[in-house]
Formats: C-alpha cells, structure tokens, sequence
C-alpha cells in the first residue's frame, strides 16, 4: 500500500527542522527513512529547498511578526507551506535542479513525472531531468519512450545531442547511441530542432541524424512497431546490423558487437527476445553466425 503523502511530507518536515538543530546526531534514523522509499528523498529535497530559499527570501526582508505561543514548527511549517506555492516558483526562474535516471543493461524501468508524463528506458539508457522543469528531459544515451501529456502552453522539449526535439504531440521514441540520433514518431508529431532544421515528424515519421551532419535521414516506420521493444519484439524495415547488435545488448544486458564486414549490411524482420543466452538463436534469422568471444557475441559473416 503506497504511503500516505501528507505523512511522508510531514515526516520530511520534521526532518528538516531537526537537521537544523544544534548537535543533531540522529544521522542513522536519518539515512534509514531515506532509503526506505525513493519517494521520501524527493519529498525531503522539496522541503529542504523550499527552506532555504525562504531563509534566503527573509534575510532580504523584516522578520514576520509571529505569536508570542507560536511554535517554530509552526512558524517554519506554515512558511515552508507558503514557499512550496509561492516563494518557489518565483525563485526557480532560470535555475535548474538537474538529476539523472539511469538503467543496466538488460534492465527496463518507466519514470512518471508530475504532470503525468510516462518515460520508459530501455536497457543501458541515462536521462537528465529537472526537478524545477518536469516538462524537459535528456538523453544522454539509450533508447527511452516518450508518452507525453501534452500541453501547447508548455510544451514538452527533449535534449538530445546537440539538438532539441519539441513535443506536438503524445507519444515518440528516442535513441541515443555515439553520436548518432533517431527519433520515431508512434503517436502526434514532434518538432525537430524547431530553431534549426525545423523538421516536423508526424506519426509514422522517423529521422535518423549525426552530430556535425547537416544531413538528416527521414523514414517511415508503421507506428505499431515503434517502441515494440517493451514487449520484447524488435521489427526492423532495414536497418543496419549495427544497429541490430546496438539493440540487442541494450535489450538483453549482454555485450553485442558487429563485425565490419556485416556492419552495414540491412536486415528485415522481427526478433522475439528472451534472455543473453538466445542471442546465439538469432544466427540463420540474421543470416550471420553469432560466436563468443569471451564476455561478448559477435555477429560475423557466416561460412
């Protein structure tokens, strides 16, 4: 059963006002709430931050006048209360609270965001998001899928690389490998660099980019197999073997490299996934033979 959000808040509270007492030494306690719920470290931070951008507020401005019986919990909860709606988000102008998402190899997880936001990582994936910002997200590496409430008044933006990618619409995947970028559109459309290129990607739509390259390489893809990856099936319309091997050790947590002489060659079909070991399966589907090489499969040429 979820924990109660107003007891978890005012355990956060409590917790702020006692790490500000002299001679605190309850730091076991302390870090055993913490870790019980990643939830309580968020709402911890949230108290904490509101705090102290209050103090920061009061010391520019005369004391409240406050009531002889008041207590300080009193006192600092009701101004904590005042600064989470108000102090807050004047003070968050320009600033950021950036934290990082991060999945293993081989391992998926989805991320809810306050506005309801759903962001799903594939295996190997890394994300920068915003506690002060919920409607911006980056991908450093990996693949993450998109479902996206969407907001004209505030639309969802997404670094990638060197480039941003602007919500239009719900749903799109994206993939970060090197210094290549693709995007592929399941649901709505999304702006690509809309202060550059500009390219609009409507369901269906991919593109496919390289750092430094003013190139981009558009496609289509039926919107049913974008993101098929969350139920282990990857459907590929002529993408490259490097690709594939890219997919594969995202997917499965094992090493999965290409030999140079395959490395280009295209491949049309689909992989149902299971476990590292099924990799060795996919040889006569791929047309390539797959051998081990100590902690890693290589998909070489067959014969």
């Amino acid at each position: 059963m979820a924990e109660d959000k107003d007891l978890m808040n005012s355990a956060a509270l409590d917790w702020v006002i006692r790490l500000r007492e002299p001679g605190f030494d309850d730091w076991e306690r302390f870090e055993s709430w913490l870790a019980a719920d990643p939830a309580h470290a968020e709402a911890y931070h949230r108290h904490a931050l509101a705090d102290q951008e209050m103090a920061e507020l009061l010391a520019t401005a005369p004391p409240p006048q406050a009531k002889p019986r008041a207590t300080r919990r009193a006192w600092l909860g009701g101004a904590l209360a005042a600064a989470l709606v108000g102090v807050v988000g004047v003070s968050q102008i320009g600033r950021t609270d950036p934290y990082a998402v991060e999945t293993a190899a081989g391992v998926r997880r989805t991320v809810s965001l306050p506005d309801g936001t759903r962001i799903s990582l594939n295996g190997g994936t890394r994300l920068m998001l915003d506690h002060r910002n919920p409607r911006y997200a980056e991908v450093t590496r990996g693949e993450a899928l998109f479902d996206v409430v969407h907001d004209a008044n505030a639309p969802f933006k997404v670094a990638v690389g060197p480039s941003r990618l602007v919500d239009i619409g719900t749903r799109f995947n994206v993939v970060r490998e090197g210094r290549t970028t693709a995007v592929q559109v399941a649901e709505g459309a999304v702006m690509y660099d809309p202060e550059g290129a500009a390219v609009r990607l409507d369901a269906g739509r991919t593109l496919r980019a390289i750092d430094g390259d003013p190139l981009v390489v558009l496609g289509r893809q039926s919107p049913a197999a974008i993101a098929s990856w969350k139920e282990g099936r990857l459907i590929y319309d002529g993408q490259t073997m490097a690709e594939v091997a890219a997919d594969l050790s995202r997917w499965t947590g094992q090493t999965v490299t290409v030999d140079p002489r395959v490395a280009e060659r295209r491949f049309r079909g689909v992989l149902s996934l299971g476990d590292g070991e099924a990799v060795v399966g996919l040889g006569p589907l791929l047309d390539v033979e797959v051998r081990r090489s100590g902690d890693r499969w290589i998909l070489a040429p067959t014969g």
